[in-house]
């Protein structure tokens, strides 16, 4: 894996699209996504490109001119090296991000041999900088309101002497990762399992199905939360297999929760139901 672009799967269907300070993006994702609205933050006032709306700020120190939850992909390389809070920076590019959203980004890793090697000889420049390591990056990325993380490396391998120098000297090589130059992150706000659901249908309707999903589980007002159960799921037209995965991700007691569906009604789907539903107590 070279870029940012190729940590874009067959299945992503990106409609907006933020790219920080990383023109090169512009054509790949262009020609990827030709439907997409496609925007582009920089601080160079000089800079145009037709195939995508510029808005000449510093992401660094200003707010971005969008609306919560606008972008289904915000891509940049390095967008954390130089900042003064890096979580500010990492959580703020959360909150422009759909449910569904992803933040593609990459950074340079303090143990890679060229580095340790500055430092053994007394050099260093990268005052200004912010370097990290996979599990530094990895917990702010966590504590910034992203709930599943993928890295892959882009490896410049050591001199074998030079490796084998800093070996004897105590660094561990954690799964190679001294001759990792950068690591490349994928940042999603959802866990895989759940972004699929939440594309579906919208937050209200999402919403109101979890609540009565916990009320028909409970018992609270059975016959009536029962009907509205099936009355959203037909007006809304779901089908068996989402409302499996969803009460597979919302409900607790999902016995129970069955038990009071059939107890309520009699539809068929609820058999279609209950047999996508894992892990019953």
């Amino acid at each position: 894996m070279e870029s940012l672009a190729d940590f874009i799967g067959g299945d992503d269907f990106f409609e907006r699209i933020l790219i920080v300070e990383s023109g090169g993006y512009i054509p790949v994702l262009r020609e990827r996504f030709p439907a997409a609205e496609i925007y582009f933050v920089t601080t160079d006032e000089d800079f145009t490109d037709a195939r995508a709306k510029v808005f000449v700020l510093d992401y660094r120190e200003e707010r971005l001119p969008f609306e919560r939850e606008f972008f289904d992909a915000i891509i940049g390389d390095l967008t954390l090296e130089v900042v003064v809070n890096p979580q500010d920076i990492a959580a703020g590019f959360s909150t422009y991000l759909k449910e569904t959203g992803v933040w593609l980004t990459s950074f340079r890793n303090i143990r890679h041999w060229k580095i340790l090697e500055k430092l053994m000889h007394g050099r260093f420049r990268g005052i200004v900088s912010r370097l990290y390591t996979r599990a530094d990056f990895e917990r702010l990325l966590y504590a910034s309101f992203y709930k599943h993380v993928r890295f892959s490396p882009r490896i410049k391998p050591a001199p074998p002497e030079l490796l084998e120098k800093l070996l004897a000297c105590g660094f561990e090589n954690l799964a190679g990762d001294l001759e990792v130059e950068f690591w490349l992150v994928r940042a999603a706000r959802s866990m895989p399992e759940l972004s699929l659901l939440k594309s579906m249908y919208t937050p209200e309707i999402r919403a109101e199905f979890s609540r009565l999903l916990k009320r028909v589980e409970y018992g609270v007002d059975l016959p009536a939360s029962v009907e509205k159960f099936w009355a959203l799921y037909d007006s809304a037209g779901m089908f068996a297999d989402y409302a499996a995965e969803f009460i597979s991700a919302v409900v607790v007691h999902r016995e129970r929760f069955f038990e009071n569906l059939r107890a309520g009604s009699a539809r068929r789907e609820i058999e279609e139901i209950a047999d996508g539903v894992e892990d019953f107590e």
